[in-house]
């Protein structure tokens, strides 16, 4: 039942977030009330900025607790994964917030290399960091306070969704998963956008081995594709997949890399 619950809830939940974060505001990410993660209030769903480590680097989180929170109480838990280039602060905060609102326990991370998160080069997006970043929330939420380990769920959206089947895939303290608006990031890469690069696999792979050899050498980095694009290069992305994604997670440069609070 916990299972279908949490599917429903996270499909039922998107025009409401939808709408939210379409308005724009002092409160930009929509928050459940404005400063919360700063000023928590009694009676409503609180947010509590949270750090630890995975793998030896710094990670960045939040996590939500309902309404008149009592840690001697147990509550189910969900960990949510974050889109390929987005903070935790949008879109997987505004399902957790909503999670948060129905009972649940919440917990959303910047990615390791991305966000209010640490890691050196910046902007990586590597589907084995971002598995293993989704096992370290796991790790971090069932010792939390309140927290029932043996009713925990996981969500991932878009390319967190991706990267949330292969987590669980290993992981047995998820009893229930889901995704939203699901997005192959291996099958993505490999064969392009829709099956557009087929023919060129080879040569890719030949082009991201030369670039490994390059970095091994200690010579430049070779980076591919764009972590703070202007608007110019911005309209001139010809999918609209991709310039309406970087049009939300890439073009507020303040949500990059940073927490606004």
């Amino acid at each position: 039942m916990k299972k279908i619950t949490l599917i429903l809830i996270a499909m039922f939940m998107t025009a409401s977030i939808i709408s939210s974060a379409q308005t724009k505001s002092k409160n930009p990410f929509d928050l459940v009330y404005g400063k919360a993660i700063t000023e928590n209030v009694s009676g409503k769903v609180n947010i509590h900025p949270v750090a630890y480590k995975v793998n030896g680097i710094d990670i960045a989180a939040n996590v939500y607790t309902p309404a008149d929170y009592d840690p001697a109480k147990k509550y189910p838990t969900v960990v949510l994964a974050h889109p390929n280039g987005g903070v935790k602060e949008q879109t997987t905060g505004l399902y957790a917030q909503r999670l948060a609102e129905s009972g649940y326990i919440t917990i959303t991370a910047d990615a390791a290399y991305q966000g209010a998160s640490g890691g050196q080069p910046r902007h990586i997006d590597k589907p084995a960091n971002r598995i293993e970043d989704i096992h370290g929330m796991a790790d971090f939420i069932t010792r939390y306070p309140g927290v029932d380990a043996n009713h925990l769920g996981v969500l991932g959206i878009c390319g967190g969704g991706g990267y949330t089947l292969k987590a669980a895939q290993g992981d047995k303290r998820f009893k229930a998963v889901a995704t939203l608006s699901m997005f192959n990031s291996g099958e993505v890469r490999r064969n392009g956008f829709q099956n557009s690069q087929l023919t060129t696999i080879q040569e890719r792979l030949k082009q991201a081995t030369d670039a490994r050899a390059q970095e091994a050498s200690g010579a430049e980095v070779i980076y591919a594709g764009i972590a703070n694009p202007t608007d110019e290069e911005i309209a001139s992305i010809p999918t609209d997949l991709y310039r309406e994604g970087y049009l939300y997670f890439c073009q507020h440069t303040s949500w990059r890399g940073y927490s606004l609070f």
